[in-house]
């Protein structure tokens, strides 16, 4: 799964296969979360886009202010092309989530399917994973919201999210998997998790603690 954190593997991947493709949920999955989070008027990040219809069904629900970022230039380039008819509020950037090109406070909300765990996979994996929960907590504004869809379990992920450099609040939820799904699985207890997503919804400049 190593190469899950190498974008090279991402721009062969999206060259080979251009077809729409989500990890681990649909909308229709998370959409009661979501609606919960945030409002059709929230200024919304999705990190990792790909090309995942997630932000299209979003769209059509009435979110329709996403700025989705993605480290390929391949699949940027392809969903540029494809939703160019969406506005100037949808928008996909090419951009590295480890250094965004956005202002401190420029989102209300950012939402993360699978990306986390991506880069859990690669090289100096802890390093670039604190790098963008930091990059994502300061693109957030006051109270704002971080999304996180994770394969992981909490005694595995909550270590990258309560670090005392952060005000988060953190909240975990569970999600039950599609019948058809397909995870990152990144640690052997990981692979053992029930039959579940985890959703780590981390709000910011909330009294710290972890609830499932």
């Amino acid at each position: 799964m190593s190469q899950y954190g190498k974008a090279e593997y991402w721009e062969e991947r999206y060259t080979r296969d251009p077809e729409p493709f989500d990890w681990y949920q649909r909308f229709a999955g998370i959409k009661d979360l979501v609606s919960a989070c945030f409002t059709p008027e929230s200024k919304l990040l999705n990190i990792g886009a790909g090309n995942s219809r997630l932000s299209e069904e979003m769209f059509d629900e009435g979110y329709q202010n996403i700025t989705n970022i993605d480290i390929s230039h391949v699949v940027t380039k392809a969903m540029q092309e494809k939703y160019k008819d969406k506005g100037p509020n949808f928008k996909y950037l090419h951009m590295d989530a480890r250094a965004m090109e956005f202002e401190d406070g420029s989102f209300d909300g950012a939402i993360d399917k699978g990306t986390l765990d991506a880069i859990l996979c690669g090289e100096s994996s802890s390093s670039n994973a604190q790098k963008v929960i930091q990059e994502v907590h300061r693109v957030l504004g006051p109270k704002g919201v971080y999304l996180a869809i994770s394969y992981g379990l909490p005694e595995h992920r909550l270590q990258y999210f309560e670090k005392p450099e952060y005000d988060w609040n953190v909240i975990v939820k569970q999600v039950h998997k599609p019948t058809i799904s397909t995870s990152i699985a990144i640690t052997n207890e990981d692979k053992d998790a029930p039959n579940a997503h985890y959703i780590y919804i981390c709000t910011k400049g909330q009294q710290k603690g972890a609830k499932q």
